[in-house]
């Protein structure tokens, strides 16, 4: 079935409005860097976690508010980390080292799922009114989940998520979706072990989607799309990736050298 197109105005391209058995159009028809939405590809179809996978494995992400038809995305540029240009900062290698000392706190993964995507969804964001973690956006990526296709990361302190991030994986094509904290540092330091657990995996990039001054600070830069969807291509046809990071294996993250020296400079 083809998909039908709509225009808004006569100041936007038509779109594409997806039909449940629809495919995605391809994502070099998404919207230029001269219309009022950059990267917008189609809007409708279904969001569960078979549809959520035919997405990602083509470079194209659900989002939208609440109210607001399914919206689907293909940004160009792409916005990336590379694990090896992530930059662990003095000021979160001191804050690892100083949670990793504290004899109640832990990382896990994918012991609360619903949890970290829930508690997303209430970060507060600047510049941003409400949140595009819709409960309909919850429900599809908590099945994407039981499915073994979403993972979370999390930090625990005192028996209590406290911060963390969740993100997509199909094969090794990693896609981060959203984090959060409670705590100074705490989504970083998930972000940190996310990076680790990539490294490890040898995945060559982690999807951060769209540009902001924070992903930057972190090392992620801008790739054009053409390179990003041949990258997800080739990763998506690897094996699925080890999700395991044993509780408290901080030197997995800072060399134990590091972890136990006084670092009287800092």
């Amino acid at each position: 079935m083809a998909a039908h197109t709509m225009s808004a105005d006569h100041h936007t391209p038509p779109l594409a409005w997806l039909q449940a058995d629809d495919a995605f159009p391809p994502v070099d028809h998404a919207w230029g860097p001269d219309t009022i939405h950059p990267g917008l590809l189609a809007a409708g179809g279904v969001l569960d976690s078979a549809h959520l996978q035919q997405a990602y494995r083509r470079g194209i992400f659900p989002w939208f508010s609440e109210g607001s038809p399914i919206l689907w995305w293909s940004t160009d540029p792409r916005m990336v980390l590379q694990p090896a240009q992530f930059r662990l900062h003095r000021s979160l290698k001191q804050a690892i080292r100083k949670f990793a000392q504290q004899a109640d706190c832990e990382l896990r993964i994918d012991s609360d799922f619903a949890a970290v995507i829930a508690a997303c969804s209430q970060q507060p964001r600047e510049g941003q009114d409400g949140t595009w973690i819709v409960d309909d956006i919850q429900a599809a990526y908590t099945q994407l989940h039981r499915d073994g296709y979403a993972h979370s990361v999390e930090v625990w302190q005192g028996g209590r998520l406290v911060a963390g991030l969740y993100c997509v994986a199909i094969g090794r094509a990693v896609f981060g979706e959203s984090m959060f904290t409670t705590i100074p540092n705490g989504s970083k330091i998930a972000l940190a072990a996310l990076v680790q657990i990539c490294k490890r995996e040898q995945v060559p990039m982690i999807d951060c989607q769209q540009n902001t001054g924070h992903l930057a600070f972190m090392g992620a830069a801008e790739m054009p799309r053409s390179q990003f969807v041949a990258s997800v291509e080739a990763q998506i046809a690897l094996p699925p990736m080890c999700w395991e990071l044993a509780s408290g294996d901080w030197t997995d993250i800072i060399p134990l050298s590091e972890m136990t020296s006084p670092h009287p400079d800092e």
